[in-house]
C-alpha cells in the first residue's frame, strides 16, 4: 500500500474527459449492440490507459477519471438504499444551458449497503506503485443531502423524513458506512466533492433563498452539521480533503460569488484535511477568505480553468499564487485545475490533448514556486 497523502504541490480535482472509445462502447451497449461484459472491459482498459496518462506526466496522484459514472455526484447517490432515480430530460439550469441530469429522489430511509464505488475503487488501487497513490471522489454528505432537500424533491422527501435533522443523522451514518468501506478496500485518500457551499455564495444565492423562505444561516449550519457528523470518528491516518465548486458542465457554471459569506463555516470549521478551492477567474473573488481557513487544513488553489482550452499565464499565476499567501503561509498552498475536465460525461469544451497540456502547466508552475 501507498503511503503517499494528498494533496500534493501539483495535483488534480479527479474527472477527465471520456476517450472517444469509452463513448462509442457505452453508446453501443445502450442500444443492445454489445454484451455489458464487453462494454466493461472496454471501460477497464480506458481507464488503464488515463492511469498510464497520469502517471507518465508525473502526477503523484491517481484517479479512474470517474469513467464508470454519468454524473459525478448522482451516481454515488444512487449505491445507497432508499434512493432511486430516473432519466426524465430535465435538470438544473446552469448559465448558458440545461445541465440535464437523471432525477434522484428517495423511495425510503437512506441506509448504506455495500457501496459499487468501493469495488470500482479496489480496480483503481492496483495501479499505486512507490510514486503515486490512488484516491477515489465522491460526492460530499451535503451534496446528498441538499439533493433531498430542494424544491423539486422537498414534498416527496418529507414522506420518509419529517424534518431535516433525522435525514442529516441517517445521511451521516450511511457515509460513515462507506468511508469506512472505502477504509477496508486500502483507500486511505478520499475527496469530497461539494457544491453546496458555492451555490450559497452571492447576491443571486441569497435572493433564490429568501424568496423560498429559508434562513440562509440555518442552511449553513446543516451543512457543516452532515458533514462533519460524517467524518466523526474517521481514520487518523485517512486524508478526506473537501472540493468546493460553482458548477461545471459542459464549459458553464452554476453560481457566481466570493466565498467571504461561507467562509466562517467551511473554511473555519468543515473537519477535512485539505481544501480544494474554485479560483480560475473573477467569479470566485479574492484571496481574503483563506485567512479564516483554520491552521490544520492545506489549501489547494485552483487557478488553471477546465472550462477553456486556452492556457493561463505561467507569471501571472504565480503572482496570484504569492498574492494569496498574504493571507496563508505558501507552504501550505497547492496547485491544481479549478475542477474536473468532466464533471459529467458530456465533458468540457476542449481536446484531451489541451486537457494534458493544462495539468503540464500545473506542474511546471508548481515545482517552479515551491522547488
Amino acid at each position: 500500500m501507498s503511503n503517499l497523502q494528498t494533496p500534493f504541490r501539483y495535483d488534480f480535482v479527479g474527472s477527465f474527459l471520456r476517450p472517444q472509445a469509452l463513448k462509442d462502447a457505452k453508446a453501443a451497449y445502450q442500444e443492445g449492440k454489445i454484451a455489458k461484459e464487453e462494454f466493461d472491459k472496454v471501460v477497464n482498459d480506458e481507464i488503464t490507459r488515463v492511469v498510464a496518462k497520469q502517471k507518465e506526466l508525473g502526477y503523484h496522484v491517481i484517479t479512474d477519471g470517474e469513467f464508470r459514472r454519468t454524473f459525478w455526484h448522482l451516481d454515488f447517490m444512487w449505491g445507497f438504499e432508499g434512493v432511486d432515480h430516473k432519466a426524465t430530460g430535465k435538470g438544473v439550469q446552469f448559465n448558458d444551458e440545461l445541465a440535464v441530469l437523471d432525477d434522484t429522489y428517495l423511495v425510503g430511509k437512506i441506509r448504506a449497503k455495500a457501496h459499487p464505488f468501493v469495488e470500482y475503487f479496489k480496480f483503481l488501487k492496483q495501479f499505486e506503485d512507490e510514486n503515486t497513490v490512488a484516491k477515489y471522489t465522491i460526492p460530499a454528505p451535503a451534496q446528498t443531502f441538499q439533493q433531498m432537500i430542494v424544491p423539486f424533491n422537498y414534498d416527496n422527501t418529507r414522506k420518509f423524513y419529517p424534518d431535516n435533522e433525522e435525514l442529516i443523522q441517517d445521511i451521516a451514518k450511511a457515509y460513515k458506512d462507506v468511508i469506512r468501506q472505502f477504509y477496508d478496500a486500502g483507500c486511505r485518500n478520499l475527496q469530497l466533492d461539494d457544491c453546496t457551499w458555492g451555490a450559497l455564495v452571492g447576491d443571486a444565492a441569497k435572493q433564490r433563498y429568501k424568496s423560498l423562505g429559508i434562513d440562509l444561516e440555518e442552511v449553513k449550519d446543516q451543512l457543516l452539521r452532515v458533514n462533519n457528523l460524517a467524518l466523526e470518528g474517521k481514520p487518523a491516518d485517512m486524508m478526506i480533503n473537501s472540493h468546493i465548486c460553482r458548477g461545471n458542465y459542459h464549459s458553464t457554471y452554476f453560481t457566481s460569488g466570493a466565498y467571504d459569506t461561507v467562509a466562517d463555516h467551511v473554511f473555519a470549521r468543515e473537519n477535512v484535511n485539505a481544501l480544494f478551492l474554485e479560483y480560475d477567474d473573477e467569479r470566485s473573488g479574492g484571496f481574503a477568505p483563506l485567512s479564516k481557513i483554520s491552521d490544520d487544513k492545506k489549501v489547494v488553489l485552483g487557478l488553471i480553468t477546465t472550462k477553456s482550452p486556452v492556457l493561463e499565464d505561467k507569471e501571472k499565476v504565480i503572482a496570484r499564487i504569492h498574492e494569496a499567501a498574504k493571507y496563508i503561509p505558501l507552504e501550505r498552498l497547492y496547485l491544481s485545475p479549478q475542477c474536473g475536465f468532466a464533471s459529467c460525461e458530456i465533458g468540457n469544451k476542449l481536446t484531451e490533448e489541451e486537457q494534458w497540456a493544462k495539468l503540464k502547466l500545473v506542474k511546471e508552475i508548481a515545482e517552479e514556486v515551491w522547488g
